[in-house]
C-alpha cells in the first residue's frame, strides 16, 4: 500500500482523495489541543470572541506532551483518547478544521460531521509517544499557557505517521475491521 503525503491547509480536494485505511505521513503544520483547550475554544466561538487560531483547512492533535529534555524540541507525543474532544469537534469542522489526530472510535455525530464538511479522522499510534515526538522539529505555544502540556501548541512536524479512520465518505477503519474478524471467526466456527 502507497503511503500518502499531507501537508496543511488542506482543502475539501485533499481530503477527498483520503480513504479509511491509507497510511498517510504529515509534514508542515499541525496543532495541539485537548479538552480543556477545545472547551475554552468552545466557549470562545459562543461568546463570539476571536479564537487563538484559524483552524481553516488546518489539522489538530489530540495530544498533551511530557515536558521537553534540555535536548528536546518536546516530550513524549503520544495521542490521546479522541473521544473526549467529540462534544466539540462537529463546531471544529464547522470552523474549517480538515483533520483530526487522536486514537480510538468516534461517535456517530463526529463521523456526520467528518462527511459533512468534508474532513478525516486519523489514528496514531498510542504507545509510541517518545517515536512520534521525533517527528516534531519545532514546537511553539499558541494559548491557554495555564493549562501547561494541554495548551495549544503549533508543531512542524516531519514524517508524522498516522491512519485515516473515518473518511469523507462515511467509512470507518474501526468497523470494516470488527466486521472483518467477526466473519473470519464465524468461519473458524463452522
Amino acid at each position: 500500500m502507497k503511503v500518502k503525503k499531507i501537508s496543511a491547509p488542506l482543502r475539501d480536494e485533499d481530503v477527498m482523495q483520503l480513504k479509511a485505511g491509507d497510511n498517510v505521513l504529515i509534514s508542515g503544520v499541525i496543532y495541539t489541543g485537548r479538552d480543556a483547550a477545545h472547551k475554552k475554544i468552545f466557549d470562545l466561538v459562543q461568546s463570539g470572541e476571536p479564537l487563538p487560531v484559524d483552524f481553516a483547512g488546518q489539522m489538530i492533535y489530540y495530544v498533551g506532551p511530557s515536558p521537553a529534555k534540555p535536548s528536546e524540541i518536546i516530550g513524549s507525543a503520544g495521542p490521546t483518547t479522541s473521544g473526549r474532544m467529540d462534544a466539540y469537534t462537529p463546531m471544529l469542522l464547522e470552523l474549517g478544521l480538515k483533520v483530526c489526530i487522536g486514537k480510538g472510535s468516534r461517535s456517530q455525530a463526529v463521523r456526520d460531521a467528518l462527511v459533512k464538511h468534508k474532513a478525516v479522522y486519523l489514528a496514531s499510534t498510542g504507545g509510541a509517544a517518545a517515536l512520534l515526538a521525533k517527528t516534531v522539529k519545532r514546537a511553539d505555544l499558541v494559548a491557554y499557557s495555564e493549562l501547561g502540556p494541554e495548551a495549544v501548541y503549533r508543531l512542524e512536524v516531519e514524517d508524522f505517521p498516522a491512519t485515516v479512520v473515518n473518511d469523507v465518505y462515511g467509512k470507518d477503519l474501526y468497523e470494516e475491521g470488527r466486521k472483518k474478524y467477526e466473519i473470519t471467526n464465524l468461519k473458524e466456527v463452522d
